[in-house]
């Protein structure tokens, strides 16, 4: 766990920044107001997103109860001693690191169909703003920490693992817009809202491109980029056209369950938990 105040504050700077994110919303909102041809806001899927949120914050804090020890467990059996808050280079090992994490858990919750239940909800909005950043999937956080065990296991504390998804988090968070064109140079190193708006398209071409956190280079390296070419059409491949939290959270798995029980094999039932998201 976190060993000070200081350092817990530091692991909830996530929670810590909702205000902001608020008041970001809000000039969002003014600037789509000018520019018609953005796809802007709806209220309806806006206080979807928003709700997703907060129950997302709700089961975070519940999921580090579980989180939290597990990686304390696998820190306690470390390999090695990376982690040294005290030296600088340890965090900037930790920034790509976790970054490198980062990049598989999300791949990965794309291309297996079982978890890509789970995260399916973040791309579920036909808009795409900076409330889309908040549309969270409620069961991540418990799917999620075993792709950020090995940074316990080359000996890096819970608490700045912790501390490191929050910063992925809050960049994150400003690649949900429509309002930043592309960043020239840039482009090439970090990810950037035009990337990101490629990641949210349901273009056939942008289909599970794009899974960057901070960096884009995991995705140029392991042949998942795209650059955004065409304008982007948000949204499912088959849109839910629902804003009913529970319909939203856990329509694929209805839709799993539907496929294993029409499948006659052992092994297509097995595909369609497993197998790579229809």
């Amino acid at each position: 766990m976190a060993r000070t105040i200081e350092e817990a504050i530091v692991s909830n700077l996530v929670l810590y920044s909702i205000p902001a994110f608020i008041a970001l919303i809000a000039l969002e909102v003014m600037w789509a107001r000018r520019h018609r041809d953005a796809r802007g806001y709806m209220f309806r899927d806006t206080a979807a997103s928003l709700s997703m949120g907060l129950a997302n914050v709700i089961v975070s804090a519940g999921a580090k109860l579980l989180s939290i020890p597990f990686f304390a467990l696998v820190y306690q059996h470390r390999v090695a001693d990376v982690g040294q808050p005290a030296q600088w280079w340890s965090w900037l090992v930790l920034l790509l690191a976790e970054d490198s994490c980062y990049y598989w858990f999300h791949r990965i919750h794309h291309e297996v169909r079982l978890f890509w239940a789970v995260h399916v909800n973040h791309h579920s909005s036909e808009y795409f703003n900076l409330s889309t950043a908040l549309r969270q999937a409620l069961l991540t956080p418990l799917t999620g920490p075993i792709f950020w065990a090995p940074l316990a296991l080359v000996g890096y504390p819970p608490w700045m693992i912790l501390t490191a998804q929050a910063w992925s988090l809050l960049y994150q968070f400003w690649l949900h817009t429509e309002a930043i064109d592309r960043l020239g140079p840039l482009e090439w190193i970090f990810n950037t809202p035009s990337h990101h708006r490629v990641h949210h398209g349901k273009n056939v071409r942008y289909l599970d491109r794009n899974h960057a956190g901070i960096f884009i280079i995991w995705d140029r390296m392991f042949g998942t980029f795209e650059p955004e070419r065409e304008r982007v059409v948000y949204g499912l491949t088959k849109d839910i056209h629902s804003f009913n939290l529970v319909t939203i959270s856990f329509h694929e798995f209805a839709a799993i369950a539907r496929d294993v029980r029409q499948a006659k094999a052992l092994r297509a039932k097995l595909g369609c938990i497993f197998g790579r998201p229809r």
